[in-house]
């Protein structure tokens, strides 16, 4: 796996784009009380899946952005592997969606802020990388970094 900071190269405008489309969602999450995460999976720019972080909401806790936006694109695709899809998510992904992402071999994972307690894609653990998985996308880590992490903070400072 290659992970690369968003710092250089430029970033592509469609990752900027679907990245602030993410963050629309994890606005909307937010609103709503939940944490404020949201991830949009995308195949030849075209929007297959959303979703924004609503494991309250629907009393499920599995239902965070990844796991909805992978869900939501599957069915689209009625199919559960997504192989030439890249997947975005303002907060590097957690173990589980790491393991979602694995299964469905979502080709290119980009992220906005990372975890450092949590994040599977080398912030805690280093799961969407392992060598001894069948399938490790790439990931781009740091896209709107500090739009992402500016609304987690903020997010977690009002609750404080």
């Amino acid at each position: 796996m290659s992970v690369t900071s968003g710092a250089s190269p430029p970033l592509p405008q469609s990752d900027v784009y679907w990245m602030r489309r993410a963050l629309e969602l994890a606005q909307a999450a937010g609103a709503d009380n939940e944490v404020p995460v949201g991830a949009v999976v995308v195949c030849d720019q075209e929007l297959l899946g959303e979703g924004r972080n609503s494991p309250i909401a629907l009393s499920d806790p599995s239902a965070h952005a990844e796991i909805l936006a992978l869900r939501a694109a599957a069915r689209k695709m009625s199919n559960y592997r997504l192989p030439e899809s890249t997947l975005y998510v303002t907060l590097e992904p957690c173990i589980m969606c790491a393991g979602a992402i694995v299964h469905a071999r979502v080709q290119r994972v980009v992220y906005g802020t990372g975890d450092p307690r949590a994040g599977a894609a080398g912030g805690a653990f280093e799961l969407l990388g392992d060598q001894r998985l069948n399938h490790r996308p790439s990931v781009h880590a740091g896209v709107l970094a500090q739009d992402c992490g500016d609304l987690l903070r903020a997010f977690f400072q009002e609750r404080r």
